[in-house]
């Protein structure tokens, strides 16, 4: 049981290190598509997409890390992004660091 909670410990201090948070994401839409798709707007480094262990399927969620923080800009630039028929909520992933939010939740 500690490992389980190390390990999403861990999971969760990598995540600050992605550039775009992406929700509402198709339930046939793989982590390969993704990559895919952001490529356009520049050099995808790795696409995180979440399972489910009771379901099998993702969690509808993911986070995109770029080379460059320019080429997770070159998103925003797009007014719509759609994957599937769906439309794609994305958000920029915030870098703080765990002295800043600790500070806030004070």
């Amino acid at each position: 049981m500690a490992v389980a909670g190390a390990v999403r410990a861990v999971g969760r201090r990598s995540r600050r290190f992605f550039d775009l948070f992406v929700a509402e994401v198709p339930w046939t839409v793989s982590s390969k598509e993704l990559k895919e798709y952001f490529s356009q707007f520049g050099s995808v480094q790795r696409c995180q997409l979440p399972f489910d262990r009771d379901t099998g399927f993702h969690k509808r969620y993911c986070w995109i890390k770029f080379s460059t923080p320019k080429e997770a800009q070159n998103v925003f630039q797009k007014d719509c992004h759609i994957l599937e028929g769906a439309k794609l909520t994305l958000r920029p992933q915030s870098r703080r660091r765990h002295s800043q939010r600790k500070s806030q939740s004070d």
